[in-house]
Parts: structure tokens; sequence; C-alpha cells
């Protein structure tokens, strides 16, 4: 398989912001303007969506059970590819960067004395983290939400992101959904007309993409969602164990269908060179524990292995590994599981390496 590409579901609810996403190439999340994010913040869970980005990743939109195609994210190859849009977050107040895209001036929402921060159903909203992407002749194109589910169904008997995406607005999507979403709209001939008179412009003059050196593993992480948001940012501090090229996804149902609770890997890489099923199960599993991680993370892990090897051939399986990333670690002997134990590798975000288990 080649040309495997990373992707992104996305909602949204009325078509005149649809077409005004196409026809601009951009897209931001509405999110409560947050300059110092506190531990129950989301800000760090939405921050992690957009970590997974790379240039070259896909969006799609799903609006009334239609599934609409958007276009290439461009910005950044090797690193998070997103843009840093005014001050009203905790990276963009420590850059301050510039306010290129500003919904606020749009008819729908209400403005507020503060730059960039609208009203939506009275509560205050922002854009300080937003995708932009190239459009294509498939811009625009869709296809019937039950095409894909009828399609993933037919081809997988486990649950990928897009199928178990219950009560979010937002994820990344497995290479093999994304093929298999692109061979879709490919042969799709329905297509929404975006060639609209814009409510509003971006100002190009002023974009500021996303460093990775605005972030570090020497930081101290308020929670477990900047630790994963550090990490996908950028692979390289690791390049000497994950030195492949991979697509990354996060919080990846890794369990049997579930009615609730449903285990979800909160970091997971597909190789492109070696992809398995079709690049719809991960060849590396990351399980994080911002402190401490103890047996009840390894526990998590072997629960992944266990399911993973049921749904694989056993030469498929071999090419799984799991890591646990941690400042320290409470695993002792006594919880390993020698059938797996080979599989799974402890690494500390502190020393900067892997450690054993005492």
């Amino acid at each position: 398989m080649t040309n495997l590409s990373g992707g992104f579901f996305i909602t949204l609810y009325d078509e005149e912001t649809l077409k005004l996403y196409l026809n601009q190439g951009i897209f931001g999340f509405l999110m409560k303007p947050t300059i110092t994010p506190s531990s129950r913040s989301k800000h760090y869970q939405i921050l992690s969506d957009y970590s997974c980005s790379r240039e070259g990743s896909d969006i799609f939109f799903f609006l009334k059970r239609k599934i609409i195609y958007g276009g290439k994210i461009f910005g950044n190859d090797n690193y998070s590819s997103f843009y840093i849009n005014g001050k009203n977050s905790h990276l963009g107040n420590k850059i301050q960067a510039p306010l290129f895209w500003d919904e606020s001036n749009r008819s729908c929402y209400n403005k507020t004395t503060t730059e960039g921060v609208f009203t939506v159903r009275h509560s205050e909203k922002a854009q300080p983290f937003i995708f932009q992407f190239s459009t294509n002749d498939n811009t625009g194109k869709y296809i019937c939400s039950d095409d894909l589910y009828f399609e993933l169904g037919n081809k997988y008997r486990y649950p990928l992101p897009s199928n178990s995406m219950q009560k979010m607005g937002f994820c990344t999507l497995t290479p093999g959904e994304v093929t298999c979403l692109l061979d879709l709209i490919n042969n799709s001939t329905d297509k929404i007309n975006y060639n609209i008179t814009p409510e509003i412009t971006k100002n190009g003059n002023y974009e500021t993409k996303f460093d990775k050196n605005l972030v570090s593993l020497d930081d101290s992480f308020i929670n477990e969602a900047q630790l994963e948001f550090t990490i996908l940012s950028s692979l390289e501090p690791f390049k000497n164990f994950l030195q492949d090229n991979y697509i990354l996804c996060r919080q990846v149902p890794l369990s049997p269908f579930k009615p609730m609770n449903m285990d979800r890997a909160d970091i997971c890489l597909y190789n492109i060179s070696c992809p398995i099923q079709n690049g719809t199960i991960p060849n590396i599993i990351i399980e994080l524990k911002k402190e401490v991680a103890d047996k009840n993370a390894y526990k998590q892990i072997i629960r992944y292995l266990r399911w993973l090897e049921k749904i694989t051939t056993p030469e498929e399986f071999i090419n799984i590994k799991a890591y646990i990333f941690s400042k320290k670690f409470s695993i002792k002997n006594e919880d390993i599981d020698s059938k797996y134990n080979n599989k799974i590798k402890l690494y500390s975000i502190t020393e900067k390496s892997f450690i054993s288990i005492q």
C-alpha cells in the first residue's frame, strides 16, 4: 500500500459554516479562551488532536449524515501542522500571536470586547488553533455517512475512530479509514457548491505556524493531555527507537465494541512502510502517565495487546510494540505478564531512556 495519510473527522452543524471553511480552506475548533489551562480543562485534549496533524493530512467534515471532503493540511511536515491564531490561548499569549482568522465578525455570532472572542449560545468562544488546507478537485464532494460505515463494517470487525466517536466533535482517523474515505469520495458524483462570497476572509499576512520549540519534555505537565500533546507535537526526541515514518492518532479504540467505557489507547502510531491490516491496526501503542505508572497502567497495555492478538495474524502481531511513558514507575516483577513482557517497554521521560522493572 502506498500514499497512506492521516486524517481528521470534524463535525459541523450548519451548511453556511461548511461552505465558508471550504471556500477559505480553513478550520478552527470553537474553544473556551484560556490563557492558563487548569488540570480539568479540555484545552490540551483539543491541542493533542491538532498535534497529530502533519502536512498532507486529509480533512473530512461531517454534517447531517453527509461526509464532505475538505482538502490536505499544509504547514509543517515533520511536526504538528497547525497555526496559532491570536492571544486567547497559552501558546498564543506566550508568543503574542496575531489574529489572522476572526469569526467574531460573523453575523451569526455576538462579538465581545476581547479580540477574537465571541459568544455562541451564551458561552464565550475563540479559535486559537487553526488548520489550513489546500483544496483540490475532490473538495466539496460528499458521500452518505452510511456508505463509510457499511464499507468499514464489511472489512473490519473491530471499532475504529470514525465509527466510535459518540459525543466527540473532532477525532483523528487511522490511515486505513482515510484510504477508504478517499476511495469513496473519488467515486462520488455529489458535490456541494462552495463558491460563495465569504462573510469573512483570513488575513494571510500574519499567520503563525506552530513551532516544536514551544514545548519541551522538561515542562511541568498539569495533566496527561499536556504530556500527550508534547509527545505528539514531535517524535524527534524519540528518534532512536521511533525512527520510521508514522501517522499519528490519539484516543484510538482498542477493544471490542462495548456499550460504554471502550478502552482507548492514548497514542497510536501507524508505520507508513509496514501497515497492518491496511493501516487500521497500530504498529506502536503508547500509554501515558504524567507522574507514576503503576500496575494498572501495565494491565491497561495488556488489555490492548490481548485484543490486538485476537484481531491480527501471528505474523502481524509480532510487529506490534507497546510502550509506557512516565516520569516514574511502580511496577514490580510480580505484576509482569510473561506472555507479553517482551512486547512492552518502559520509557522514563525524566531520564530520557528505557528502564528495567526492579
